[in-house]
């Protein structure tokens, strides 16, 4: 039984009771369900603000996920990183080296693919950590670059490789005449002229020797040159071993080999003579690098030992007449 209330009227001076409208009963009824609205929302922010609900607990713990596993692939990243930091070094430092290569120029090695744009639609998403997913992206793809750059410097190092083993089969590496069937009677540069009698500079190591003794490719090439001329060289042979190299045989008697043949170091290409213009049986040999023609003395290296070498520098420096 709902109360009654009262209300004390001044002109009868007697408590009357209130009789209530129905309008009055409905804004009362508004009233306080529009307090309670206000208390439930009140009450609604206040918990969502420091409790989160099943579903933001689940997208939370997704993103902590999330974020831990960008984390180690950051550092993994990292990691890598550094190990290919070192392969760089190594192939720029050793491996070019060896080979006689400029290092790989840092704008090349660091050069980028793109920038964020590449991330664009990323970008404009807002999501949560972007920045932390952007920077691990372009790290990622940073990565990717220098590796492939990597990869093709050690394309081109195992070319190099292969290629150099060529070379070192045809590099001038030998005597081209047995040390036991010759002597060394005259080195390279300024000696006198046997014919002449004057000083002038020569371009090659003269052996002495009979006749007949045979004489060797001095490396793997190409025979461009066989020659016979009356003055000069006599008979000749010329071979170009590539890589910038050629070979030059003077003074000889008969040839082993013709123009277009391909020999291998150690391989008779002919016998020493005394044709040309020559005062005596021996070999005039020369080297040429590259257009230039070097000292031969500096190629004796693989079929003589330490001592047959010193003694070899020893006769080609005195200053005597050539043959």
């Amino acid at each position: 039984m709902s109360k009654v209330k009262y209300r004390y009227d001044t002109e009868t001076c007697k408590y009357e009771p209130i009789k209530r409208t129905s309008a009055s009963i409905v804004l009362d009824i508004l009233l306080y369900s529009s307090l309670v609205m206000i208390g439930a929302v009140c009450i609604l922010v206040i918990y969502l603000s420091y409790y989160d609900s099943p579903n933001e607990k689940l997208l939370r713990k997704g993103n902590e996920k999330l974020v831990f596993r960008l984390e180690m692939l950051n550092k993994e990243m990292n990691q890598t990183g550094q190990a290919l930091a070192t392969l760089q070094n190594r192939d720029d430092k050793v491996y070019r080296t060896i080979f006689e290569q400029e290092p790989i120029a840092a704008s090349i090695r660091n050069a980028g693919i793109g920038g964020t744009r590449r991330y664009q639609d990323l970008i404009e998403q807002g999501l949560e950590n972007g920045d932390f997913l952007l920077k691990t992206l372009t790290q990622f793809d940073q990565l990717k670059r220098q590796m492939y750059i990597q990869t093709k410097s050690y394309d081109e190092i195992l070319s190099l490789a292969k290629r150099q083993h060529l070379m070192l089969a045809s590099i001038p590496a030998i005597t081209p005449i047995s040390l036991k069937q010759s002597y060394l009677s005259s080195g390279f540069g300024m000696r006198f002229h046997p014919i002449h009698r004057i000083k002038r500079m020569h371009y090659g190591i003269d052996f002495g020797a009979r006749v007949g003794t045979p004489i060797y490719a001095t490396g793997a090439g190409q025979v461009t040159k066989v020659s016979t001329r009356f003055t000069g060289a006599g008979k000749n042979i010329e071979i170009d071993h590539g890589f910038g190299f050629k070979t030059k045989y003077f003074h000889l008697s008969e040839f082993n080999v013709k123009v277009g043949q391909k020999v291998k170091r150690g391989e008779l290409i002919a016998y020493s003579g005394n044709t040309g213009t020559s005062s005596g049986p021996h070999l005039h040999y020369e080297v040429i690098k590259n257009r230039k023609k070097v000292n031969p003395i500096h190629y004796f290296y693989q079929d003589i030992t330490d001592k047959e070498f010193e003694k070899l520098v020893e006769l080609a420096s005195i200053e005597n007449s050539s043959m």
